[in-house]
């Protein structure tokens, strides 16, 4: 059987896309994500992010996300912007408007363009409590500036839900950290029973950061939107980032824009890239 898809982008976040508004989601989803994004050995891509008919009146479209191990995640900020960048493309009355309604397993998403392949995404109110994330054995929260021991060393952390989960740690130097020997244990440590996206930072200065990140079900990703929101909103938490200014957060993809407004709400602003239009034999 040939599967047609698009490959996009966001800050190297890439995911193949493929057009569910009629067919709905592929029935064996699970294992053609797992095979589709293998890297070296067939197409390779961070996972698959189905479009689908929208839920909700006056929505847009639908987005359903499945990593590279072939599970679901609730939110990809990365990915919502290429979802907005595709409709604009590809459905007629969606290329009239100039701001879209997605819905996601984290609720209904609005954007705007910006410009040539740029979205805003209002990302929703954060929360740094346990129960959102889940977490245990922290507290009930604000999980600020915790303890965490991973693999026995102590780590200091802040745990952020943005729709999806996310622990924020801070380090002196990104690039010298093999985020391939720890990432594991963070994603996997039991406080998560849904196990857990982990960020590492690098503060250059209160309105510019450095991060990498390691994605729950993927590994380590060349950016994370829901993480670089995360990043943002753990900084504010610890008084290290203002409020309602840009932070400029450089990612090994390139870079993203977000900002805290009052109320915890978040904006993020990031390009949209089309790669490819493909076949592929499934």
């Amino acid at each position: 059987m040939k599967l047609s898809f698009t490959k996009m982008q966001g800050c190297a976040n890439d995911y193949l896309y493929l057009d569910c508004r009629t067919s709905g989601v592929p029935e064996k989803i699970v294992p053609l994500a797992q095979k589709l994004s293998a890297r070296h050995f067939s197409v390779g891509a961070d996972g698959i992010i189905c479009i689908c008919a929208p839920r909700t009146p006056g929505a847009d479209g639908t987005m359903r996300i499945f990593n590279a191990d072939g599970s679901e995640a609730q939110m990809c900020g990365n990915g919502i912007r290429c979802v907005a960048e595709w409709l604009h493309v590809h459905d007629p009355a969606c290329a009239e408007k100039s701001v879209l309604k997605i819905d996601t397993q984290s609720g209904l998403k609005t954007l705007t363009r910006m410009g040539e392949e740029l979205w805003q995404v209002e990302m929703g109110v954060y929360s740094a409590m346990a129960a959102d994330l889940p977490a245990v054995n922290m507290g009930e929260g604000p999980l600020v500036r915790c303890p965490l021991e991973v693999d026995g060393k102590p780590w200091n952390v802040t745990c952020i839900s943005v729709g999806n989960p996310h622990c924020v740690t801070l380090v002196d130097d990104v690039d010298s950290l093999k985020l391939e020997a720890i990432g594991p244990a963070f994603e996997c440590h039991p406080n998560f029973p849904e196990r857990i996206n982990t960020e590492f930072v690098e503060v250059v200065d209160a309105t510019h950061l450095k991060m990498r990140v390691w994605e729950r079900g993927s590994g380590e990703t060349w950016a994370c939107g829901t993480g670089t929101c995360a990043t943002v909103a753990a900084l504010v938490e610890q008084g290290l980032c203002p409020v309602g200014e840009d932070v400029h957060v450089a990612l090994r993809g390139g870079e993203l824009t977000i900002r805290v407004l009052p109320g915890k709400q978040l904006l993020m602003t990031g390009a949209a890239t089309t790669v490819y239009e493909g076949i592929a034999e499934v």
